[in-house]
């Protein structure tokens, strides 16, 4: 997959992918239209941030590179590589819980707060990208 060097597009299946965790300086890309959606993404090593419509969607300290970001009413998923392990947050549903996939493997159920953000942690590295659903009980 590697970084998205034009920090945000549109895949041919019709999904998002954004962020470049290997620039040095933090790089931003606003008014990105997918469908009837703006997006904004913020991204470098630290730390890479998309938003839709002003809406938070995504974080992950450090930063990462996303693929194939697909965003539905009852999930999310995505593919996320990183240089080392990330914290990743994602804007969800107030107080609803979620179950967590990491590769295929079942990490546990999930709350969001009231805020209805998820946070997660997620062993990356070199060659270790993590493929993440997170599903709407």
């Amino acid at each position: 997959m590697g970084v998205i060097s034009e920090l945000i597009r549109t895949e041919g299946d019709g999904k998002i992918s954004f962020g470049d965790y290997t620039l040095s300086s933090k790089t931003k890309k606003d008014n990105f239209e997918h469908g009837a959606d703006k997006y904004k993404v913020k991204t470098f090593r630290e730390i890479t941030k998309l938003e839709c419509n002003g809406i938070f969607v995504y974080e992950s300290v450090p930063g990462t590179a996303v693929s194939g970001l697909d965003l539905t009413e009852n999930e999310v998923s995505f593919r996320v590589e990183g240089p080392e392990d990330a914290e990743i947050t994602l804007g969800l549903s107030d107080s609803t819980e979620y179950e967590v996939l990491i590769n295929g493997e079942n990490a546990g159920t999930m709350k969001t707060n009231l805020g209805g953000k998820l946070t997660l942690s997620v062993e990356l590295g070199e060659d270790h990208p993590a493929d993440i659903s997170i599903i709407k009980k």
